[in-house]
């Protein structure tokens, strides 16, 4: 079955449904998720970027932004990231990487495999909601990518 996607500013990679919401509630709130999809998993996150298994047959479309957590079921979201990174067709989509992990060596292998942000989540909802609506802002209006 494919699936189709005309148009899509954010990639929200996440596993966990109470941090997406989250995300997600704080991204339209600020009118910032018109054109979001959310995948659970990082092999779900790679059959979408790459237009496989569910996705397969999809309108090859990129994201503006890909917020990718690292804890993910299936497939990690480091390898997501080095699978992103080192394609030439999408590595220059920006990759801000959002999740609880606070470890040097996430953040130092994040940046190594060319992460364009590394976000811890903060664990208050008003200061998380804010970040993300800031971040989100940041990367769909005011970043300006290559064409």
């Amino acid at each position: 079955m494919t699936k189709e996607i005309e148009e899509v500013d954010v990639l929200l990679v996440e596993d966990s449904p109470t941090d997406a919401e989250l995300t997600i509630r704080s991204l339209r709130a600020h009118n910032l998720a018109n054109r979001l999809v959310w995948v659970k998993d990082g092999a779900e996150a790679l059959d979408f970027i790459f237009c496989e298994g569910s996705y397969a047959g999809r309108r090859p479309v990129l994201p503006k932004v890909i917020l990718l957590d690292l804890r993910l079921p299936k497939v990690g979201g480091l390898e997501v990231l080095q699978r992103i990174k080192s394609d030439p067709r999408i590595r220059m989509v920006p990759v801000v990487v959002l999740t609880s992990s606070k470890e040097e060596r996430d953040i130092t292998e994040s940046y190594r495999l060319g992460v364009n942000s590394f976000i811890p989540k903060p664990v208050e909802f008003d200061t998380f909601a804010k970040i993300v609506a800031e971040m989100g802002y940041y990367w769909l209006f005011t970043n300006k990518p290559p064409d």
